[in-house]
């Protein structure tokens, strides 16, 4: 009796500590013999055992919380492995503004004169004396043909403008083309061709000088076409009369594109038709076969060069170059695009042309800083 109690004891003891690390544990039943007494022993101490394994890995996870979270810290801010730090992509200041303020500077500086230099106060505010008579130069167009950041907010701007000159006696006189260099700075955003990084940044420009007239670019001759083979004009080729009758349908509007063009192809004529008529003048391509009139074998691709002349609608004659891509379908050609440019020989690059003076060439002297 008394050995039983002293295991209800134990027993009681163990529920306590159980329960104050949230373990659950069975009550076991009372001994009943000596065997059985041994046996309840060797199990309560095996239990406390792992109770007190459990204490401490839970005081040493409670003793090692600060110093696992200082090392998370450390390994947080420092730099991630493997991980490419993202690079902003530099942005380039756009040209669009300053050339285009440039252009309407020269087209007013060309036709300004004695008495209207005020009309130059808006492009540019340094003191300007013209001697020229206002109104006797007139701009039919103008176009920018190049554009150079010098550094940064600064254009160095080349403008093209096709001048007619006016004589004393009223008498015009076409003197061509001529070339204009400004230099032009510009205030804003980047977008604007100035340098602020903000695109809410006021856009603003000014010329910082008049006008330079400078030389024309050099005159290039085109490199060599890949169009090797004439064929002519003549209907009895197929691929001749596939790229007439296509044309045809697509400048006069008289037929259907489709019975011309490759399945899936999304070319439409133009409309409202410009032309009445359309006579094919000649065609050269890049074939190399001799024989004409055999269409080759489905898939076989074809590049034509084809010249033209149409009729307008006033009966006025216009000559035109259409670059074709045709390919073989079922013993025929169809047109499959209208390609953006003649095709090139590889690495054929185009090289100087001489140079004929003209009248417009005498004409097209560089004016004094005054305007004369």
């Amino acid at each position: 009796m008394k050995r039983a109690r002293q295991q209800r004891k134990a027993d009681k003891k163990q529920l306590v500590e159980a329960e104050a690390w949230d373990e659950e544990v069975q009550e076991a039943p009372e001994a009943e013999s000596g065997s059985d007494d041994i046996g309840w022993q060797t199990s309560t101490a095996h239990l406390s055992g792992i109770t007190r394994l459990v204490r401490l890995g839970v005081w040493a996870l409670v003793a090692s919380g600060p110093v696992l979270g200082l090392m998370a810290f450390v390994e947080s801010s420092g730099p991630a492995q493997g991980v490419a730090k993202p690079t902003a992509a530099p942005t380039q200041a756009s040209s669009v503004g300053p050339a285009g303020f440039a252009e309407l500077f020269v087209s007013a500086y060309l036709q300004a004169g004695q008495g209207t230099e005020r009309d130059l106060a808006p492009y540019y505010s340094g003191s300007v004396a013209l001697s020229v008579k206002p109104g006797s130069r007139t701009v039919t167009q103008s176009t920018v043909i190049a554009s150079r950041e010098v550094q940064p907010g600064y254009w160095s701007i080349t403008v093209a403008a096709d001048v007619t000159a006016q004589d004393d006696k009223g008498k015009s006189r076409h003197l061509g083309v001529q070339y204009f260099r400004v230099g032009i700075q510009a205030a804003g955003p980047e977008g604007a061709g100035g340098t602020a990084k903000s695109a809410s940044a006021t856009a603003g420009y000014t010329a910082t000088s008049l006008p330079a007239q400078v030389a024309a670019p050099a005159a290039l001759k085109p490199g060599a076409l890949a169009y090797e083979s004439d064929r002519g004009s003549s209907s009895t080729d197929p691929a001749v009369d596939t790229a007439k009758g296509f044309l045809a349908a697509y400048l006069t509007g008289t037929s259907e594109l489709d019975r011309y063009t490759s399945p899936g192809t999304r070319l439409k004529a133009i409309s409202p038709a410009p032309y009445a008529e359309v006579k094919v003048t000649g065609v050269q391509d890049d074939s190399t076969s001799a024989g004409q009139q055999k269409v080759p074998a489905d898939g076989t691709v074809l590049h034509q060069l084809v010249q033209v002349d149409a009729t307008d609608q006033a009966g006025s004659p216009v000559s035109l170059s259409y670059a074709l891509t045709l390919k073989s379908r079922a013993g025929r050609w169809e047109v499959a695009s209208v390609d953006d440019a003649p095709a090139i020989r590889e690495s054929s690059a185009p090289s100087a042309a001489p140079h004929t003076p003209t009248d417009a060439d005498a004409g097209s002297a560089a004016p004094s800083p005054s305007g004369s």
